[in-house]
């Protein structure tokens, strides 16, 4: 499954406007490479893949620099400047998602989070990690239990982007 479509070109423009080309990027849950895709030619992409088959179904070694196959509770990384959670916490439980928020917070200097609203979801495609664990996602939701996340766009009521915050350093372009 790939993650949703609304609002990329919004996060496309957030990330010129913040980011200086080749700043280094994490994709969590990369599944078929679409953030490479959209700024693989601006950003030094990594990625991180839990389900496997996708790893080698998208082609995702010859997209990213490394792709790690495993889950982002387990990859110890030091420093990207930008991590991006497209479509990924939904599908942990609250406490996992608080402290792989929370490792990640430290070790970059902006993270930004897709994350659908009321949409719950079972496996599909063979891949049992597809199913929303927090299929109640409310914006309300997301706000209790990810405080100190500022939202960068709302393209639908059902979808939102959020960040870290203010970015420090000088804005680009």
């Amino acid at each position: 499954m790939a993650s949703y479509d609304y609002g990329k070109q919004d996060i496309v423009g957030f990330v010129y406007q913040h980011f200086c080309p080749r700043s280094s990027c994490l994709d969590v849950g990369a599944c078929d490479g679409k953030w490479f895709d959209l700024l693989g030619h601006y950003l030094t992409m990594d990625a991180v893949e839990i389900f496997e088959p996708n790893i080698a179904g998208h082609n995702l070694e010859y997209k990213y620099r490394h792709v790690f196959a495993g889950d982002i509770a387990d990859y110890h990384y030091s420093w990207y400047d930008l991590i991006i959670f497209g479509d990924v916490l939904e599908h942990m439980t609250v406490d996992k998602a608080q402290r792989v928020l929370e490792y990640a917070k430290g070790r970059c200097r902006d993270l930004i989070i897709g994350v659908p609203f009321r949409y719950p979801q079972d496996e599909l495609y063979g891949n049992p990690w597809e199913r929303h664990i927090q299929g109640d996602l409310t914006p309300e939701l997301f706000e209790e239990r990810y405080p100190g996340y500022e939202l960068i766009v709302q393209p639908i009521p059902g979808y939102a982007y959020y960040h870290k915050g203010e970015v420090h350093g000088e804005t680009v372009r």
